[in-house]
């Protein structure tokens, strides 16, 4: 069996991994694949067509495909499987409307020739299944080799922090004055942002920290309480909790807004704290702040959960159980 997969780009965050860590399990399996980055134009489509004419299964991570690829991809009897992972039908936050219907229109036809979808959460497995009856969940995990558990040291420093890219840093700048209530209670509390760009703050000390792969499960591993705020709405229904799994596999509770997946991930009270409103996250911010020994409980229990149910040695067995059942 050939798979050839399409992705954004090789360094971008969904195409690692949600298609280039599964990589190695295909292989092991004696499946053989490609991995092209999704081209620009008639002239790139043109240069990928022998690859994609070879391929048995294609593989689309995210993007939709022009209707004429779609249509000369079922004319040569190619199966095709479309993963998301993000509300690709609604506009993102920063729209006063969530509605698009070009957005909608796109997915929609993508869907129409695509032979299985994999979405990344509930909410968008219900979405796809208004035009689709073959949808699976598969949420985006982590490598259990990878992401090892933190060593607890005793510290005054109480570090919260956060992990993205510039596309979701406005969620930290809308809580601002939840980080700066936090840092005139606490003296010893420090805000880390692992991220290409950050938010500026006055009352509470700033830690910048530029992401960097090769770092990354150390910088994650310096956190002590992991965040991640969201918006009640469409767009945010359809994020996949990644954060909060990247925060607790390495063993670090975190504090989230229960939308979508993350009430999923986080069990309250158990692996992680909820907050709704600015009053409820300073109140559940401080809880842990002062107690270590909670954070500790929790983390440990964040840990277990993302071990036993979101790395990619528990989830690539089902891609590829799936991917196998359509050839």
């Amino acid at each position: 069996m050939k798979v050839v997969f399409l992705v954004q780009g090789m360094s971008v965050a969904a195409s690692r991994y949600r298609v280039l860590q599964y990589l190695p399990f295909f292989h092991t399996a004696g499946v053989d694949t490609k991995v092209f980055e999704f081209p620009a134009g008639v002239a790139g489509w043109s240069s990928l067509w022998e690859p994609l004419r070879d391929g048995d299964i294609i593989f689309v991570q995210r993007k939709r495909l022009p209707r004429s690829v779609l249509l000369a991809l079922k004319r040569l009897k190619k199966k095709i499987v479309y993963d998301f992972d993000d509300a690709v039908m609604f506009k993102n936050s920063l729209s006063k409307n969530p509605y698009s219907l070009r957005r909608t229109m796109s997915f929609k036809r993508m869907l129409h020739y695509t032979d299985f979808v994999v979405a990344g959460n509930e909410f968008l497995k219900q979405e796809a299944e208004k035009y689709h009856s073959n949808v699976k969940v598969l949420p985006t995990p982590v490598d259990a080799e990878r992401y090892q558990e933190k060593q607890i040291s005793v510290s005054d420093t109480v570090n919260l922090g956060w992990i993205g890219d510039h596309g979701s840093i406005h969620y930290m700048e809308s809580y601002k004055d939840v980080w700066e209530a936090v840092g005139r209670k606490y003296k010893n509390v420090v805000l880390t942002i692992i991220c290409d760009t950050f938010i500026e703050t006055r009352d509470i000390s700033l830690r910048k920290i530029l992401w960097n792969y090769e770092r990354e499960i150390d910088d994650l591993k310096s956190l002590d309480i992991g965040l991640m705020p969201l918006f009640d709405d469409l767009w945010s229904k359809g994020k996949c909790g990644f954060k909060i799994i990247q925060y607790l596999g390495v063993g670090v509770p975190a504090v989230c807004t229960p939308v979508g997946i993350n009430r999923d991930v986080i069990e309250d009270n158990v692996n992680g704290l909820w907050a709704n409103t600015q009053g409820e996250w300073i109140e559940k911010l401080s809880v842990l702040v002062e107690d270590a020994s909670l954070r500790e409980k929790m983390g440990r229990e964040g840990r277990r959960k993302i071990m036993d149910e979101y790395t990619v040695q528990v989830c690539a067995p089902k891609l590829l159980e799936w991917i196998k059942e359509l050839a």
